[in-house]
């Protein structure tokens, strides 16, 4: 089976979704794979499959490869003796912005082409946290309580010390400070506005259960990974979560009662029916005295959490064969036919 991984983008997650890439490329080796590298400038590049390395792309080889072009229905490769059409369907790898901000979602809707990954509504809501918030409480998957602050006013902050400062739209813990006092809240708001122009504000709970859980649905029916409890200091930073996107071996399924993950299950259901079909995502919660809440969404998870699930290849394959199609609209101008006619033009 032909699949194609797209990866890179212009994000700050750009090196990490290569890390991804070249994760998974090991994961899915039964298929037929074809690699895409979006640079910075939105240039795509069709890599060699012998060449997925990074320094492939610190060094700037990927430069010496094949352009190639959006064109409906897939790629176009150019040359000077006519152009060869890629089709395949594509699994989108790009973290961050461009991947996960519904800008991919959308050129691909615009040009016909099949993809995992999460949709353009799917994107927007699970890209800034604070609409991530809106989403949860409107469904009823509880979430902590929040504040936003915006860099161009003046913080008036009333969440209790200590708490957590967070860039609304970016991932990876990149930005994330715990602020236990005033002397330390000047510097993290400085920290997080280097990456983002919106911030969220969120107590910070010391020893609190996290647990994460993967999915997607296919012919009705959602595939669960197995429950994960992340190992971690006090949260999970940027060095931590970059070693979690080259992960492949299979973790350890957390310790955990079949009532709590049943309530990690639905809620994991009701955030991701039906806004999320066609994706595999990851859900991250918080377990507060016997309840669940919503911490975040992934909507294209590192390494797409392949070390979650006891089949990654089969996950994939199966999710490949259920893809929502998008409804084809044909125009035949009746409107102007009729108006011409009455009008005897």
């Amino acid at each position: 089976m032909k699949l194609a991984i797209l990866f890179g983008g212009a994000s700050f997650e750009h090196e990490i979704s290569i890390v991804s890439a070249i994760t998974v490329k090991e994961k899915l080796s039964r298929f037929e794979l074809s690699f895409i590298f979006c640079d910075q400038d939105h240039k795509f590049y069709l890599i060699d499959g012998a060449k997925m390395k990074a320094v492939t792309f610190s060094r700037g080889e990927h430069r010496k490869m094949a352009q190639i072009f959006l064109t409906n229905g897939g790629f176009e490769q150019r040359g000077l003796f006519g152009s060869k059409k890629h089709e395949m369907p594509v699994l989108n790898l790009i973290h961050g912005g461009d991947g996960e901000d519904g800008s991919i979602a959308s050129l691909f809707d615009f040009f016909n082409i099949s993809f995992i990954g999460p949709r353009k509504e799917a994107s927007m809501l699970s890209f800034d946290k604070h609409y991530t918030k809106w989403l949860a409480n409107a469904l009823g998957v509880k979430t902590l309580p929040y504040e936003i602050v915006h860099k161009s006013k003046k913080p008036t902050i009333t969440t209790p010390y200590p708490f957590i400062v967070k860039p609304a739209r970016l991932g990876s813990s990149i930005g994330v400070s715990i602020v236990r006092n005033a002397d330390e809240l000047d510097y993290a708001l400085d920290v997080a506005f280097e990456f983002d122009e919106v911030l969220l504000i969120e107590p910070f709970i010391s020893g609190v259960k996290e647990y994460n859980l993967a999915g997607f649905s296919a012919r009705g029916e959602i595939t669960y990974s197995i429950v994960e409890e992340p190992q971690k200091a006090e949260f999970l930073d940027f060095e931590k979560k970059y070693l979690d996107f080259s992960r492949s071996d299979k973790v350890t399924e957390a310790s955990v009662g079949e009532a709590l993950v049943q309530q990690l299950q639905n809620a994991f259901k009701t955030i991701y029916l039906p806004l999320f079909e066609g994706a595999l995502i990851r859900c991250d919660f918080f377990e507060i005295e016997g309840e669940v809440y919503l911490n975040e969404v992934n909507p294209i998870p590192g390494s797409m959490a392949n070390y979650l699930f006891e089949d990654f290849s089969g996950s994939i394959q199966k999710l490949l064969g259920a893809l929502p199609d998008k409804k084809a609209i044909r125009v035949n101008y009746d409107y102007i036919h009729s108006i011409s006619q009455a009008k005897g033009k």
